[in-house]
């Protein structure tokens, strides 16, 4: 039986990662050629980590749901890259780095794999110079940082406002070197369905090609899970409405420990809702928050009229402006962590301080920061975020502030891994966002990208190796077995029972349901009451789903309807998860805000005494309820106290 192992190496914190490698199991280069490693999902982690095996000599299928490893998620995580290289001389070290993540994260993440990310982040950054990714640079020439929320130094690398578009390119550029060279196969257009088991060990996968329809079996001494997060269970969230998070479910399935499911992370800087018909929200890149200031109006008939339209935003007076970031967080202000900035602009509304025609808005102002350094220095920065902006708002953002709200964004629960990355199942692996393993209750702006590549070009190259040096003995899996065939006839009647109901809603009016439940319940604030309601509404919504959904078409072919089906049919699922953890840690700690335990002042507030672990959920069955696992955390190199961004303290 699979137990909580976190495998964390001897030694100091920062001895820990050299410790493993130095004594890690290693395979020479003409055994590499008898294993096959399977990476499903190619943004970040995911390209890196097949590149990279590849590099090494392994044989590799990569696997993504887009028509190219060049439309993953990843693209969309635009702000930038923290590392600590201290190239702005304002006091950054690898500590600092650490330290500020743990914090950010509220104290529930594991120290020794944030000190790792922490440790290679600097190697990132020379990976992507070489690779050509065009960061932007100071005028004699060194890389360029800027700040971002919950750090008062900048480590924050950048391209314009297009980071995660051009490190996909450089990971897809190191991709396709593989691709040409043989030692990387790639799949595009395959969503996997299932996860295959031999003996126990992650063996096999069962994809459906979206384009055919056809059911494909793949084999592979390893299996490294890269599909991002869960995000749209929410149904509106800023993930591409691609993404999902099936395939982490399959693995749950199979064996493999969830991880806090409940942390979700509401991202700020998004532009609001505005109608009924939306499928999908737009992120506004946190990196605005450099220059732009966050306000509303400190009466609340100003607000009204501008609910209204009696009033613009620049007819309010700088005197009748509540910059209230800035007033209750004097030393971070406006570069205050995402958790904290989310529930500050929340709060505001509700009182009914709120902007825009729902009342659900906040603005972010970039008049002094234009009047400051000029609108060409403010348009070389953030020009294509602006013209998207207004693109979508049909507003000019030099002239009038951004409308954002707060909106989710990131799931920093995931696949439980240890050290290793490698799941409670042997053999299967989880990188980037799909693991739970770095970010604790809260990720810090710039993060994301930081671990995808971290996971994928400089530890799981290092600690599939170690995984796979005692099975060069085990030649190429068949996937004409018992197992394989199971699997592959579970997915097709799990696929011919959706495609046989013949009901009366569709897959996205019951997504809909799911997605308002989660938000009013399972969102930016929750309570014990809200959380038995969603458990009981979700499990009444998913007899719904099995009873009346209707999924036109057949499963030949493409058929959007089907694919949308399968990971709704998994959100229900997840969802009832999500509601049961947060309703099992009762305290409030990063994203996760318990309104019955907030301090005086509205601040979030942890129960460290009961509640410093890892939640790791064990599936039992169906009709059964999860077991919980916890994971302590254990902090030998920092303090653990509240957090506070109103002084310029660590």
């Amino acid at each position: 039986m699979a137990t909580l192992d976190s495998k964390i190496p001897d030694g100091t914190i920062a001895e820990k990662w050299n410790n493993f490698k130095a004594h890690q199991n290693l395979v020479n280069p003409a055994n590499k050629r008898k294993l096959e490693i399977l990476v499903v999902g190619s943004g970040l982690a995911g390209a890196a980590a097949a590149a990279s095996l590849g590099e090494l000599g392994f044989k590799v299928k990569c696997f993504c749901i887009q028509d190219s490893p060049r439309r993953a998620h990843s693209i969309a995580a635009q702000g930038g890259i923290n590392a600590a290289k201290n190239y702005p001389n304002d006091g950054d070290t690898i500590y600092r780095l650490f330290y500020d993540t743990v914090k950010g994260g509220d104290y529930r993440a594991r120290e020794a794999n944030v000190y790792r990310l922490a440790e290679v982040s600097n190697n990132i950054i020379d990976q992507c110079v070489a690779q050509g990714v065009p960061f932007a640079r100071e005028y004699g020439g060194l890389l360029d940082n800027r700040s971002f929320g919950g750090a008062l130094v900048s480590r924050t690398f950048y391209a314009r406002g297009q980071t995660g578009q051009q490190l996909l390119l450089g990971a897809y550029s190191a991709l396709n070197k593989e691709i040409s060279k043989g030692s990387v196969k790639m799949y595009t257009r395959r969503e996997m369905l299932d996860l295959v088991l031999v003996d126990g060990r992650a063996r096999g996968i069962i994809t459906r090609n979206t384009m055919t329809g056809e059911i494909e079996r793949h084999a592979g001494h390893a299996v490294i899970l890269a599909t991002g997060g869960y995000g749209n269970v929410f149904f509106l969230s800023t993930n591409a409405m691609n993404s999902n998070g099936s395939a982490a479910w399959q693995c749950y399935k199979k064996g493999a420990y969830f991880g806090n499911p409940c942390f979700v992370q509401i991202h700020p800087t998004c532009i609001p809702v505005h109608g009924d018909y939306q499928s999908k929200l737009t992120l506004m890149s946190e990196s605005l928050r450099n220059d732009g200031r966050i306000w509303v109006p400190k009466n609340k008939e100003d607000a009204q009229k501008i609910q209204k339209g009696e009033l613009k935003p620049t007819d309010i007076k700088e005197e009748d402006r509540d910059y209230y970031l800035e007033r209750r967080y004097p030393a971070f202000g406006n570069l205050t962590p995402r958790d904290v900035a989310s529930r500050a602009a929340k709060e505001r509304c509700d009182a009914g301080y709120g902007v825009g025609s729902t009342g659900l808005a906040v603005y972010l102002d970039f008049a002094d920061a234009i009047k400051r350094l000029g609108k060409d220095v403010i348009e070389a920065r953030y020009g294509n975020l602006f013209q998207m902006y207004e693109k979508i708002v049909d507003d000019n953002p030099y002239e009038t502030p951004m409308m954002i709200y707060p909106a989710i964004h990131y799931t920093m629960g995931g696949i439980w891994v240890d050290y290793e990355l490698q799941t409670t199942i042997p053999g299967l692996f989880a990188g980037g966002e799909a693991n739970f393993s770095d970010h604790g209750a809260n990720r810090l702006g710039a993060s994301a990208l930081m671990q995808g590549l971290a996971d994928g070009y400089f530890v799981l190259p290092y600690t599939v190796q170690h995984y796979l040096a005692d099975q060069i003995n085990v030649p190429f899996f068949k996937t004409d077995t018992p197992e394989f065939d199971k699997a592959e006839k579970d997915v097709r009647e799990k696929l011919e029972k959706l495609l046989s109901i013949k009901g009366s809603k569709t897959v996205d009016s019951i997504h809909k349901k799911l997605g308002l439940i989660m938000w009013d319940h399972v969102g930016m604030a929750r309570n014990k009451e809200g959380l038995e309601k969603a458990i009981t509404e979700i499990r009444e919504l998913r007899k719904e789903f099995w009873k009346e959904v209707k999924v036109p078409g057949s499963l030949k072919g493409v058929n959007v309807e089907l694919e949308k089906a399968t990971r709704v049919a998994d959100f229900l699922e997840l969802g009832e998860l999500m509601a049961i953890d947060a309703l099992d840690r009762e305290e409030s700690c990063g994203g996760h805000f318990r309104e019955e335990y907030q301090t005086e002042e509205g601040e979030a507030m942890r129960n460290d005494e009961k509640f410093m672990y890892v939640s790791a959920w064990k599936f039992k069955g169906e009709d059964l309820d999860p077991e919980l696992l916890k994971e302590s955390l254990n902090y030998e190199n920092i303090e653990v106290k509240t957090r506070n961004y109103k002084e310029a303290k660590s």
